[in-house]
């Protein structure tokens, strides 16, 4: 029996994604040097960052 085609593949991930979750946005922060501890306890109003994997 085979899957309708609207179930899309059955491989995820193949596909970039143009939005980080918070952890993935906390880590460029790091990586960038524009985190602080201590003032980003919010989960609104973090910086934008570039997407890049």
């Amino acid at each position: 029996m085979s899957r309708h085609q609207s179930y899309g593949k059955s491989v995820k991930g193949g596909k970039k994604r143009n939005v980080l979750k918070r952890f993935e946005r906390v880590d460029v922060l790091k990586k960038l040097g524009r985190w602080n501890k201590e003032t980003n306890k919010k989960v609104t109003g973090l910086p934008k960052t570039p997407v890049t994997f």
